[in-house]
């Protein structure tokens, strides 16, 4: 589970004599940061930790899922933010040879990816630690008609919502979204969270489905995509149709602030526990976060990530689009969420987003449904790296 946090600051004012005294001393302002920029330095195979004991096969099916997309698009479009992962026609030879790789053996994909790509240490400015999170797909009780054991509305899409790439704007904006209503020719801001709640949606024929849990809708919003069991006895599964343009806010920073929880305590589970014996407080806490997902029903294989492509549990990966590209394989080394004296190392496929998924080396790995996935999902906050694996025919400039 994914949580921001935002570093304070203080500042000193000296006055008069007092300031004419001390100003030699004064400390000197510290340098900015250079702003966000994803890196890349060649490696080899044999640099990847775990390479040879990963079942790399299980992430084939990922692989081809964008495979498949890629084959959909014109050979010279590039792929991901500057073309950093070549054109569309540099994967058409690896994902050809794809096809014909035996299932499940794992020697002759790992032979294929030997064959075809070079491993490139993604950094942030060459820095190639970061965080690495985890979602699911969630699971409620729920029911297809309005009932009182079933008070909490899942609304589709409203036909007036109206959602930006700004990336279509300016370069300088590439992967980053907004959304809104127009109002008097001018995009306007939508509902937030705590006006959608209190019933300004109501009445418009956008309910989808009603749940039982307020709590578990609010989780389901931010993992994007869950099962509804009905009570009927039938199965609704829905994923991510829109976004109200509002920020994602992570109420995990609001309870450490109120000392409800430390900051080493808080995930899913410590969460909604907190919000479950507080129901008097969840409401408010909850509408910290003022964006509000909207829902659509699903069918296939499962929840489509931002590249129109099913996710595979524990193979696919959600990224910062602005960064990173999609459909390319990447390689994790993080501590493993449910035992860090370990490490998780295993071969993954970039394939979706998130809005708290910010940095070039930054990763949410999508886990599944059921309990344990959502035991991953929901401890996971784990320091590691990830390395890019191109096709050999792209050229990366060097240190880009």
């Amino acid at each position: 589970m994914t949580f921001h946090h935002r570093p304070g600051f203080s500042a000193i004012v000296l006055f008069g004599a007092v300031a004419l005294l001390f100003s030699a001393c004064a400390p000197k302002e510290e340098a900015k940061p250079p702003p966000d920029a994803l890196t890349l330095a060649p490696l080899s195979f044999a640099d990847l930790p775990g390479w040879r004991t990963d079942p790399v096969a299980q992430a084939v099916p990922a692989l081809a899922r964008s495979c498949a997309r890629f084959k959909t698009q014109p050979a010279d479009r590039p792929i991901g933010p500057n073309g950093v992962a070549g054109t569309i026609g540099d994967w058409q030879v690896p994902c050809a040879q794809l096809a014909d790789l035996p299932p499940g053996d794992d020697a002759a994909a790992r032979a294929f990816f030997e064959a075809n790509f070079t491993p490139y240490a993604a950094g942030n400015n060459g820095t190639r630690e970061g965080l690495f999170t985890g979602y699911y797909e969630a699971e409620l009780e729920g029911s297809r008609k309005p009932d009182p054991a079933y008070p909490v509305p899942l609304y589709r899409r409203p036909a007036d919502l109206v959602m930006v790439d700004l990336g279509d704007f300016s370069d300088r904006w590439k992967g980053e979204r907004t959304a809104g209503r127009v109002i008097d020719g001018k995009l306007k801001p939508y509902e937030d969270r705590a006006a959608i709640v209190a019933g300004s949606l109501k009445g418009k024929g956008l309910e989808l489905v009603w749940v039982k849990d307020p709590i578990g809708a609010f989780f389901l919003q931010i993992q994007g995509s869950g099962r509804i069991q009905l009570a009927d006895g039938g199965e609704m599964r829905v994923g991510y149709a829109g976004q109200n343009g509002h920020k994602y806010v992570a109420i995990g920073k609001e309870l450490i602030e109120r000392g409800a929880l430390k900051r080493e305590e808080v995930s899913l589970q410590t969460i909604r526990a907190w919000l479950l014996a507080h129901p008097d407080q969840a409401p408010a806490v909850m509408n910290v976060n003022p964006s509000y997902v909207f829902f659509q029903p699903l069918s296939g294989d499962g929840p489509n990530g931002a590249q129109g492509v099913a996710l595979t549990p524990g193979r696919s990966l959600a990224v910062d689009s602005k960064f990173m590209p999609y459909g390319v394989p990447v390689w994790l080394d993080a501590e493993d969420p449910l035992d860090t004296g370990q490490r998780l190392q295993r071969l993954l496929v970039a394939q979706d987003t998130g809005g708290a998924i910010r940095g070039p080396v930054r990763g949410d790995v999508f886990w599944g449904h059921g309990p344990e996935a959502e035991q991953r999902a929901g401890v996971m906050k784990s320091r590691g790296s990830y390395t890019l694996l191109l096709p050999k025919s792209v050229k990366v400039a060097a240190g880009g």
